[in-house]
């Protein structure tokens, strides 16, 4: 699998999984504990967390791919560019 990250990434990765665990873990273990509230209501909660948390991941996710396409798009126009840039000078050199 080939990666092109910067190693700082990865890091920064872990430390936002390891904040969205504990995160998680807290809010079961709060959930568990609370006695005076009823089971129906922490499922309420539950599945709120659960469709925002894929609300979430989906949005990060679009705004990736947005930000993929604007930079392929780039890429392409800077290609073009640098060939109509090149096809130019050889024409001047020809001339």
């Amino acid at each position: 699998m080939y990666t092109n990250e910067k190693p700082d990434t990865n890091v920064i990765m872990l430390l936002n999984l390891a904040g969205v665990v504990l995160a998680y873990v807290m809010l079961g273990i709060s959930l568990y504990l609370s006695t005076e509230v009823p089971l129906a209501t922490k499922g309420y909660w539950a599945i709120g967390i659960v469709l925002l948390t894929l609300s979430l991941v989906n949005f990060v996710k679009y705004r990736f791919d947005n930000q993929a396409r604007v930079d392929r798009i780039n890429r392409i126009e800077e290609a073009k560019n640098e060939k109509l840039l090149e096809d130019y000078v050889v024409d001047a050199k020809d001339s």
